[in-house]
């Protein structure tokens, strides 16, 4: 499906703003991006796209479902193409790096605490928060020791 035929078919016009910012998100470069990263590629890209543009287009795509959005603990909304599958997520407290992951022990675990508890889950997000133990998370040394200044509490 075209970029265009989705805009419509989520009763969005097709201007060129939003097609430079539903293209930036399927190119897949960065999966999950806030605001100014989106931002940040659209001027390298020399597009005449404002930072404000970019805040009303991405809830619109929020709002028509094309994004999905999420808060962790930077405090900044972090949005990502909405693919339709459900996954959760690791995050970085050094470097902020996002991975993506699907559990089903942990899913069917959720679902047995919200019966057990008297609820039927309608929706939720996980997140979790942790130290990445990767060489090449940025705010690692060559000693695998975390870079002074860079650690972020929840």
């Amino acid at each position: 499906m075209s970029n265009i035929t989705e805009l419509k078919n989520t009763g969005l016009k097709a201007t060129l703003p939003r097609l430079k910012i539903l293209e930036i998100f399927q190119a897949g470069k960065q999966r999950h991006m806030t605001a100014e990263d989106v931002f940040r590629v659209l001027l390298e890209e020399r597009s005449d796209v404002g930072l404000a543009t970019v805040y009303r287009v991405l809830t619109q795509f929020e709002q028509a479902g094309l994004l999905n959005r999420s808060n962790f603990e930077s405090g900044k909304a972090v949005y990502e193409l909405n693919e339709g599958q459900h996954h959760d997520h690791l995050v970085c407290l050094d470097c902020g790096k996002v991975e993506e992951f699907y559990d089903a022990e942990i899913e069917k675990r959720q679902q047995l605490v919200a019966k057990s508890k008297g609820f039927v889950i309608a929706d939720h997000s996980l997140s979790i928060y942790a130290n990445c133990t990767k060489d090449n998370c940025p705010s690692r040394t060559p000693h695998g020791l975390r870079t002074q200044g860079n650690h972020r509490h929840v």
